[in-house]
């Protein structure tokens, strides 16, 4: 039996097949979920190749080219899914804008266009999202939250995306609050440094040591604890940052 069977799943920031974002798009279509997924220029041709190796593993798919700095864009998402698929009961706010700065760089643009993606967009996806549902015959939702273990220590050199990414574990913390009498839990994953794509072969020797599990995180090890979460079997988890990063050393 599947455990998401009947779901439908919106995963922002899947704009090539390496991510986590597709990885978990991959884990929760296996486990029976529909999935819309939004990306931003993207290679041409990828997402409908992508949508077709969703379909693949029996489930439904559609998704959307959408730049989510721009204030309307949740309103635009969540009409798209419902009109294409159906009402979604899961969202994975998974997309992130990231440029290196430091305190020599940092100018307002900067951090305006790292708020918008980071923060602005998943909070009021989030709330959207609720607003809706409360207006559903829908008892049970589920909002997944990425951040990067900010908390854990500094990130040279990123400090607006740093900024940005921390509100979010501040976020989820109060949202999950208000929302759980609507059955919603809200809760935030901290995958730790991923092998994503973006590594290099330099990058990945100097973190490796760090892991204490001895390999460096993959996308997949993101998405199953997100299968989880959005799972009945997580249903009494709510207002957590859970850092899954394989015992990764900061010092």
């Amino acid at each position: 039996m599947k455990k998401l069977k009947n779901q439908v799943a919106i995963v922002t920031g899947v704009s090539h097949g390496n991510g986590i974002g597709a990885a978990v798009c991959r884990k929760l279509a296996a486990e029976g979920s529909d999935i819309f997924f939004t990306h931003y220029h993207s290679n041409s041709g990828w997402p409908s190749m992508f949508e077709k190796e969703i379909i693949e593993l029996g489930v439904r798919c559609a998704s959307m080219d959408i730049d989510l700095s721009q204030s309307d864009a949740p309103n635009q998402i969540l009409d798209e899914v419902s009109e294409t698929l159906d009402f979604p009961t899961i969202v994975i706010n998974n997309a992130a804008h990231s440029l290196r700065d430091g305190y020599q760089k940092l100018d307002a643009k900067t951090l305006d266009d790292h708020y918008a993606v980071n923060m602005r967009a998943t909070l009021l996806f989030s709330v959207e999202f609720a607003r809706r549902f409360q207006q559903s015959k829908l008892t049970s939702g589920r909002i997944v939250n990425m951040t990067s273990g900010q908390s854990k220590g500094p990130m040279v050199d990123e400090l607006a995306y740093g900024a940005t990414k921390g509100a979010i574990s501040a976020f989820t913390l109060s949202l999950s609050a208000e929302v759980a009498s609507l059955g919603i839990t809200v809760n935030a994953v901290n995958p730790g440094p991923t092998d994503s794509g973006w590594m290099s072969e330099e990058t990945k020797r100097m973190l490796l040591p760090k892991f204490v599990m001895g390999r460096i995180g993959m996308p997949d090890d993101a998405a199953r604890l997100i299968a989880f979460l959005v799972s009945d079997e997580a249903a009494w988890i709510t207002g957590q940052v859970i850092d899954s990063e394989g015992g990764f050393l900061r010092q």
